[in-house]
């Protein structure tokens, strides 16, 4: 059954808005028009159709006054708008065929809209799949971001090189979003704090002597499949309080007369600057308590104008924080309980205790974020005499529970204190505080509960829980992969779309010959899109009938791109050593961002490349191999990707990897996984069987066994292991490097030497070589079986449907939320008038 849309999408008068804004905004007539002013013109035009909705959701709200989440996150990977909005309002063929109309593709005018540069990897895209999620399923939701100027970066490769550039995606405005200057805040950095007695004689404290910077609100929708509901995504600008200062510039003093604008500007500019700096460190910190402060102040003010008791805060609001980068609304939300209202400690610490939960998106310790006490209390000195208390409090009772039981405290201090060492350790924080803490996949929320966390579940047991990742198949594959969509809503109708699980109908096809021919084919034709592309942007012409072998995600150590690239090298030597061996055609695809400051990711950045350089020019292999790096990996590019692989790599060191949402991604699109028993890989496998994946490497207890017992010795393998020898000795011998035969020691030395505090191989990469080898060689032998590779992939995405975000969202809706829906009443559409266009 075709879901019918909550509102009538108005063609005609979306044809002439275009029209209309063509003309009025750049003085031209549609035939004069560029595809990117066209694209301006349309996202106009769609906005004003998607504002009709988005305030009758607000209407409603007002006059239901549900309860609401508040999405706290550093980052939101949103994507390209355009399209997206299209499809949510169920106006995509519409809008196509009003533009083909107007003498233009939609593909195109897609094109010209650059992705939203307010995330980079994997937390950001949970986010803006939950945001997508909560809107589908009718829940009303805010997120709360920071609006960069120029997001993390813009990868270019130089040389084989990774290089930073600014990412300037707001070059041309962005068409769909809304400045909301009259929700802005104030937020204050430095200075000190002073005390008085309020009337009553009660101790209260304010901050002075501070920097000040206005957060102003930037709104963007985020519409619901087909129900005229729209939430919002609101990501915060800073400017200054004063932009200048006439009177210090007239003496003279020309840098001061300009620092408060510098410093606003300072706050937006990039995601995640480079912290191997004090300015840096400094710089995260500011954006963190700036976005949190902002949003926390905005929503108490809203509260207020209808609610006259703050204390009950905690049933109107509850804000999770994604991570630990949002965790300083805890004590932000002290501060102003306390000291804008009055509330007593208890009284605060009530609400906050009871509006706070935590999401856990990481096992390795070093990963959970701390900071310096001195630049922590220099920065923000009134939130931190709040942590102090918080922690003060927190060790007593410690000292209360665990005294005279036997129970070593000084230890249990050290693992669980807030503040310790001349640190304020943020996810300690984040545990104390908060009503919920949750992991992000079953195996990563048991790891927590019985290595990294143990000692706060074994104090705090009932606020532990899990809520495994999801996406939106809305995005990823009826966006993404729109043969294979139309190829599935043929086959079981479109309730899918809405609902992943009837995936499952789709069973009775895995073994159908004419189903199994039909869906290769969607594969090739994507394939062949995907081609394209690599040739455009790579100047590398790639096979389409090869096995695409894929693995995009952030760059990092423990997600083992460097596996993949060694065993590469190790093919290519078994192929120059045997010319005629038996081989299946293999496109090894890449497509990662390395972190500015990352040395050894940006390295193996570089090893990839010159990999693919000496590889790709080799007449000797007849094109066997080819390897391709896509730069400047991001949500557009990814859509294309995901959609032709056929072999999705998800092959982090067991035991590392909290989630994963790739694999889920390329899950729906009918790729195979070829990964260790990590994050959800566990429950990909659980769903599809182990027969239609490829499983390999240490399990996750052998691999924290090692690392409790000082880890393993890599140098008996190398030894022992003539290939894996050799493919060590070309990283130090000029194979791939002949004009500096060292550039690539440092890899060499990670994986047999150890640095410091740092194992040999702390990521177990030649530990799990042979058995990835061995995993590889099953997936050569099972794609050579046409039928059983096209069964494979087809029950992989007949069995995705646990991994929809709109399951794990109705999962943290009633279990951590106490969310309720509101339904929005059905509009049917409005006339026309002669005046708007």
């Amino acid at each position: 059954m075709v879901k019918r849309p909550q509102f009538t999408f108005d063609k005609d008068l979306f044809k002439r808005s275009v029209e209309y804004n063509v003309r009025t905004m750049y003085r031209r007539t549609m035939k004069e028009a560029t595809d990117q002013q066209v694209f301006q013109a349309s996202a106009m035009a769609l906005k004003d159709q998607i504002i009709d909705c988005w305030m009758r959701t607000q209407k409603v709200f007002d006059e239901k006054d549900p309860k609401q989440v508040v999405y706290l996150s550093m980052e939101f990977l949103m994507g390209r708008a355009f399209g997206n909005d299209a499809i949510n309002l169920m106006a995509y063929e519409p809008i196509k065929q009003a533009l083909k109309e107007l003498g233009f593709k939609l593909n195109a005018i897609e094109d010209q809209e650059p992705d939203a540069a307010l995330g980079n990897g994997g937390l950001g895209r949970l986010a803006a799949c939950f945001l997508d999620s909560l809107a589908t399923l009718n829940y009303p939701a805010y997120g709360a971001g920071i609006r960069y100027q120029y997001g993390m970066f813009k990868q270019e490769i130089r040389d084989g090189y990774q290089v930073e550039v600014p990412d300037n995606w707001l070059e041309n405005g962005n068409p769909l979003e809304l400045r909301r200057p009259e929700y802005t805040q104030e937020v204050h950095f430095g200075g000190y704090v002073t005390s008085y007695l309020d009337r009553n004689g009660r101790t209260m404290y304010k901050q002075e002597g501070y920097s000040a910077v206005k957060a102003v609100p930037y709104d963007l929708p985020i519409i619901g499949y087909g129900n005229g509901f729209v939430d919002t995504l609101r990501i915060w600008d800073a400017e200054p309080v004063v932009s200048f200062k006439l009177d210090s510039f007239d003496r003279g003093e020309y840098q001061k007369s300009v620092e408060q604008e510098n410093l606003a500007r300072t706050i937006c500019n990039v995601l995640y600057p480079c912290d191997d700096h004090i300015q840096g460190k400094e710089l995260r910190l500011k954006q963190q308590y700036f976005f949190v402060s902002a949003t926390l102040q905005c929503a108490i003010q809203k509260y207020m104008k209808t609610h006259d008791d703050i204390r009950k805060l905690h049933e109107k609001y509850v804000f999770q924080l994604n991570d630990t980068h949002p965790t300083l609304a805890i004590p932000e939300l002290m501060r102003i309980l306390m000291d804008e209202y009055a509330l007593t400690w208890d009284e605060a610490w009530n609400v906050v205790t009871k509006s706070c939960a935590y999401t856990n998106h990481t096992i390795m310790a070093e990963a959970l974020e701390k900071w310096p006490i001195e630049l922590f209390s220099r920065l923000l000195p009134r939130i931190y005499s709040i942590v102090e208390e918080i922690n003060r409090r927190f060790e007593r009772e410690i000292h209360n529970r665990y005294d005279n039981t036997g129970v070593d405290v000084g230890h249990k201090i050290y693992k669980m204190g807030i503040i310790y060492d001349g640190q304020v350790r943020m996810a300690n924080l984040a545990i104390v505080a908060g009503f919920s803490v949750n992991g992000v996949a079953e195996l990563h929320t048991a790891i927590l509960m019985t290595e990294e966390l143990r000692d706060f579940y074994e104090m705090f047991p009932e606020k532990f829980n899990n809520k495994t990742n999801g996406i939106t198949q809305r995005r990823f594959l009826l966006h993404a992969n729109p043969n294979l969509a139309k190829w599935v809503t043929d086959k079981i109708g479109d309730e899918w779309i809405t609902d992943l699980s009837h995936m499952k109908e789709l069973e009775i096809y895995a073994d159908d010959t004419k189903a199994q021919k039909e869906f290769m084919n969607i594969k090739y034709k994507n394939k062949v899109r995907l081609a394209k592309y690599i040739l455009e942007h790579n100047g590398i012409e790639v096979d389409p009938r090869s096995i695409f072998d894929v693995q995009v995600k952030r760059l990092h150590e423990y997600k083992r791109q460097l596996l993949n690239i060694l065993h590469i090298m190790y093919l290519y030597n078994q192929l120059k050593a045997n010319p005629n061996m038996e081989f299946k055609k293999r496109t090894f695809i890449f497509g990662a961002k390395a972190a500015a400051g990352y040395k050894t990711a940006k390295l193996t950045i570089k090893l990839i490349n010159s990999v693919a350089d000496v590889i790709n020019n080799d007449p000797d292999i007849d094109d066997k191999i080819k390897v391709v790096f896509i730069e400047n990996y991001r949500v557009s590019n990814a859509e294309i990707i995901i959609a032709a692989a056929d072999v999705s790599e998800q092959i982090s060191t067991a035991s590392k990897e909290a989630s994963g949402t790739g694999n889920m991604k390329f899950m729906l699109n009918g790729a195979v996984t070829l990964g260790t028993m990590d994050g959800a890989n566990v429950e990909i496998v659980e769903e599809v069987g182990e027969e239609n994946a490829f499983i390999f490497g240490l399990s996750s207890q052998e691999v924290i066994n090692y690392e409790n017992y000082g880890g393993y010795d890599p140098k008996k393998i190398f030894n022992e292991d003539q290939n894996v020898r050799q493919v060590l000795v070309q990283l130090v011998d000029g194979t791939y490097s002949p004009e500096d035969p060292d550039l690539f020691r440092p890899l060499y030395d990670s994986l047999l030497n150890r640095h410091g505090t740092d194992r040999a191989d702390r990521y177990f990469i030649l530990a799990d070589f042979e058995s990835y080898a061995a995993a590889q060689r099953e997936v050569e032998k099972a794609y050579n079986d046409s039928k059983r590779w096209a069964k494979m992939a087809m029950l992989n995405v007949a069995n995705v449907g646990k991994f929809s975000s709109d399951r794990t969202i109705e999962q943290y809706a009633q279990e951590i939320w106490g969310l309720e829906k509101v339904m929005i009443p059905a509009r049917r559409g409005r006339k026309p008038k002669k005046t708007e266009a």
